[in-house]
């Protein structure tokens, strides 16, 4: 019998290590596939590839790795994406350093006082930590010990937490919530019958978005403004098109005017480096100019809620353009220094 010819030297070896970094790399990637057909999204082949940066060829072969494990996935020609049977659950559940750390640190927030978005993530914090391998049972339980978050300066929602809940029921089934609501602008306060979109923190409060029953337009609703809210059996309608960035605009924090103005605000030096460690809008520019000041520049559809926030840096800033909020600006502080010049 003929001896097989020995291995050519001349070729280079591939170390085993990096024979097994490239199975972990595309273990690591299959389970990706399996979390992402697994949640409620829609993932089709181009968006797994583009979500998971390899080629649809690729995602397919994962694919097949995973029908070969026995994961009862399917592709749904309805939603045209894949799903996985819904009695089907993954068996183990693995977190990294990270993720331990961020799971924590989201417990942490969610207790700060005034947010009152219900106890869910201290639970699910301590379930993962009691079913976690142990140097990630440590990690959660330092990360528990060692993150405070105080002083949060949010509206208060101490009284509102059933308020919350039954938004957060209503977005989850997809129903109208109905209840009374007291606007500071309006005498009287009123009931109304809401489809909600989303529930959103903007600054120092919870909002729900969504249209009243009878309208279309969506509106914003400050949570701690109702006076008492439900749920309801009758269905949502929920633009499939809805987006929180486009409802919002380019508003300074939640209510968005009919007007854009090109913002310029320029600070002394004594308050530029603090005023830039802050991003305060999404449309935020800085520069710096003569004698370390710094020109803040901004896009705001509205000047109400801008004019607030530059209030508070009275003293330390001037207001470049434009002149309508100028000129709202030394009229408030002419009122201001009217209010407080009386003698007794």
């Amino acid at each position: 019998m003929p001896k097989s010819a020995p291995p050519d030297s001349s070729l280079p070896r591939r170390p085993d290590r990096d024979r097994r970094v490239r199975q972990n790399a595309r273990i690591a990637r299959v389970l990706g596939v399996l979390n992402l057909i697994q949640s409620r999204g829609r993932w089709d082949l181009k968006a797994i590839a583009d979500e998971l940066e390899c080629s649809e060829r690729t995602v397919r072969r994962d694919l097949e790795v995973l029908e070969f494990a026995g994961v009862p996935y399917y592709f749904d020609e309805r939603e045209h994406c894949f799903r996985v049977r819904p009695d089907y659950k993954f068996p183990a559940l693995a977190l990294t350093a990270d993720e331990a750390w961020g799971q924590a640190l989201a417990t942490a927030f969610s207790q700060a006082p005034g947010l009152n978005i219900g106890p869910g993530a201290k639970p699910t914090t301590r379930k993962l930590a009691a079913s976690s391998q142990e140097h990630l049972k440590t990690i959660i339980a330092d990360a528990l010990r060692l993150i405070e978050v105080f002083d949060l300066k949010l509206a208060d929602h101490s009284k509102h937490h059933e308020t919350v809940q039954a938004i957060q029921c209503a977005l989850l089934n997809q129903t109208q919530i109905t209840g009374v609501y007291k606007s500071p602008y309006e005498t009287q306060q009123v009931k109304l019958t809401i489809h909600p979109y989303r529930l959103c923190l903007v600054k120092q409060a919870w909002y729900v978005v969504g249209h009243m029953a009878g309208e279309t337009e969506a509106k914003t609703f400050r949570v701690a403004r109702f006076k008492s809210l439900r749920a309801t059996q009758k269905p949502a309608e929920v633009p499939a098109d809805f987006d929180l960035r486009n409802h919002f605009g380019n508003a300074w924090s939640v209510f968005r005017g009919k007007q854009r103005y090109d913002i310029e605000l320029e600070f002394e030096a004594e308050a530029a480096k603090i005023v830039t460690e802050t991003i305060w809008h999404h449309t935020q520019k800085a520069k710096k100019t003569k004698g370390d000041r710094v020109l803040l520049s901004f896009q705001v559809d509205g000047l109400d809620e801008i004019l607030h926030w530059v209030l508070a840096w009275a003293g330390k800033v001037t207001v470049i353009k434009p002149d309508a909020l100028r000129q709202k600006l030394n009229q408030t502080l002419t009122k201001a220094l009217k209010m407080n010049s009386r003698t007794e």
